[in-house]
């Protein structure tokens, strides 16, 4: 399994406040986690700082063995970090309120267990098809989900950056995990909103098809969302 990751300051933001990582344990599994902080001066940054810094520390001592294991793991962590960060909060006025979404994933030969709390999202491109592995926690994606907007509607809402579910924002942060399997030349994508909102699935798809290494698929994804606008971070990662 290898891995690719790039992540950009985008064209309007003065601080980038997304985390990537990398981790692998010593069984050889790896733990990539994305985190794109929230709460602007209250120190978004910090929160996704702390939130994939936590889930290598947990990942490298004490990390799962199994999928199964994994999927349990992935909850826990999210509650214990989301604990963390309450804790934190408390210590400067100036981080009262931050918080982070987050799309982290465990890597098996043969599955990937792949776990959500807010709109970053994850993506598998199998057989030329892309899609889209979690679901956001989003008021648009709520209000799409009852029938009162349309997809199309939902991605120009000036509400679509709302979300509904973060880490270090309430006593309860309920991630999703959900467990997919993979197929040899199968790719995982892991990104911030400031990819999915700006590029469309189809040339997200062009890209991971083609014959560029990783690390290229990373650095055009990234040049894309800022020659669309650009207005957010953006964060990728690929794994194949």
């Amino acid at each position: 399994m290898k891995t690719a990751f790039k992540s950009d300051i985008g064209r309007h933001r003065k601080q980038n406040q997304d985390r990537v990582a990398l981790f692998t344990n010593e069984q050889g599994l790896f733990l990539v986690v994305i985190a794109d902080g929230i709460g602007g001066n209250q120190r978004g940054d910090l929160a996704a700082e702390l939130t994939t810094k936590s889930f290598g520390r947990a990942f490298t001592t004490v990390s799962p063995m199994t999928p199964q294991m994994a999927s349990k793991w992935l909850v826990s962590q999210v509650q214990l970090i989301n604990n963390k960060i309450l804790e934190k909060s408390k210590e400067k006025q100036s981080y009262h309120g931050m918080g982070t979404t987050m799309v982290a994933a465990v890597l098996f030969d043969d599955q990937v267990v792949v776990a959500n709390i807010g709109d970053s999202r994850g993506y598998i491109m199998h057989d030329g098809q892309l899609t889209q592995i979690t679901v956001d926690h989003s008021l648009v994606n709520e209000l799409v989900k009852k029938g009162d907007l349309t997809e199309q509607e939902a991605q120009n809402s000036p509400q679509n950056n709302i979300i509904t579910r973060a880490i270090g924002i309430s006593a309860e942060a309920k991630a999703d995990v959900n467990r997919f399997r993979l197929k040899r030349g199968d790719q995982l994508l892991l990104c911030t909103d400031g990819l999915s909102k700006m590029v469309p699935l189809q040339q997200i798809s062009e890209v991971l098809t083609s014959r560029k290494s990783l690390k290229r698929k990373c650095g055009l994804l990234i040049k894309m969302a800022n020659k669309a606008g650009g207005p957010d971070n953006i964060t990728v990662s690929i794994s194949q």
